[in-house]
């Protein structure tokens, strides 16, 4: 009776354990291979699922999640022999885990070392310029080369981003000096442009003065000649209208000259700096007052 007993004990024992040996919950976001006797038979979906125990057995356990890969830095040589740091990012996707399991050992070195390579194979045929201002298209040359290299695995790349470049200190030095003289070109350059249109503005403004300038003056000598001219033509209507007194027997009026004469004497005294005292004839001052008997002949010779 008791060996009976402890048959059936072990019997559920070693149901037990052939049942937990053969029930595998795979979780979501994975996917599982299956092997029997180390050959690969089926893949496990999310879900609970029973396999032979002891028979068949669970090979790979994969990830099937966009998954991220720190690239490693490392040191590239441009084509222009620039020394550069680099460091990146890889984000990948498992399509089909029985490839990603049986088609590549360690995924996630084979992964680093592949990216690695090709980003030494892209930034090495660039300069470092380039390398520095076409941060977009290196990216994307990268990511069409390690996608098609990766197809055989069951991969899937999705992204790759180069996270720095990293010249050495006197690289970035001597760039820094670069762009600072570049700085001090263009700023002399519009310094100087703004000089010479200052001058030029200036010259300008000189020359629309010196253009007024002589307009005035050509002005003001044009009213001075029409000033003399008139007064010319007025001191020739006078000696015709003495001359013609004269001869009308007027005697009065060959004064007029002399008066003229001694009106032209005194005015020329008065204008001197040096004070004088002028000592005149009685004639002198007889012949002057005639000059107002004078004007009036001229008046009566005016009204017809």
């Amino acid at each position: 009776m008791f060996g009976i007993e402890l048959t059936v004990i072990v019997i559920a024992i070693l149901a037990i354990v052939f049942i937990s040996q053969g029930i595998k919950m795979v979780p979501q976001g994975y996917m599982w291979t299956v092997e029997r006797f180390g050959k690969y038979t089926k893949t496990l979906q999310p879900g609970l699922h029973f396999i032979w125990p002891f028979i068949d057995s669970i090979g790979f356990k994969q990830n099937i999640m966009e998954q991220v890969l720190d690239i490693d830095p490392q040191e590239v040589i441009s084509s222009d022999n620039a020394m550069v740091t680099t460091d990146a990012v890889c984000f990948y996707q498992v399509l089909d885990p029985v490839k990603a399991s049986y088609e590549v050992n360690d995924l996630p070195r084979a992964m680093q070392n592949l990216v690695m390579t090709n980003i030494r194979a892209v930034l090495g045929s660039m300069e470092l310029d380039a390398m520095l201002s076409n941060r977009d298209a290196i990216n994307a040359s990268l990511l069409g080369k390690v996608d098609e290299a990766t197809d055989p695995w069951g991969l899937k790349v999705t992204r790759i981003e180069i996270k720095d470049i990293s010249p050495p200190a006197d690289l970035v030095e001597s760039m820094a000096n670069q762009m600072k003289a570049e700085r001090d070109k263009r700023a002399s350059i519009l310094t100087a442009e703004g000089e010479k249109q200052a001058s030029i503005e200036v010259a300008l403004g000189e020359k629309q003065a010196a253009i007024l300038k002589a307009e005035g003056a050509r002005e003001a000598a044009f009213k001075e000649a029409e000033a003399r001219e008139r007064l010319a033509q007025a001191e020739a209507r006078a000696t015709a209208m003495v001359s013609k007194a004269i001869s009308e027997g007027n005697g009065q009026a060959i004064n007029y000259f002399v008066a003229q004469k001694y009106i032209d004497a005194l005015t020329a005294i008065g204008q001197s700096e040096n004070s004088k005292v002028v000592m005149m004839p009685l004639e002198a001052s007889g012949v002057i007052g005639s000059v107002a008997g004078i004007n009036d002949l001229l008046k009566e010779m005016k009204t017809p």
